[in-house]
């Protein structure tokens, strides 16, 4: 349940990124709503792996 939740938080994250590269703001705050996003994808993934 969870890691859909956080999949579709990385795309509001891609998509702030995106909107934010076609207002032409810093490009620091793109790498950050993408870093998110990848972080986001990767506990998605991590909270799909079995449990040791």
């Amino acid at each position: 349940m969870w890691s859909i939740v956080l999949m579709g938080l990385a795309g509001l994250l891609v998509g702030g990124g995106l909107s934010f590269r076609l207002q032409k703001s810093p490009r620091w705050v793109q790498v950050v709503f993408y870093v998110l996003a990848g972080m986001a994808l990767l506990a998605a993934y991590l909270l799909t792996l079995p449990a040791a």
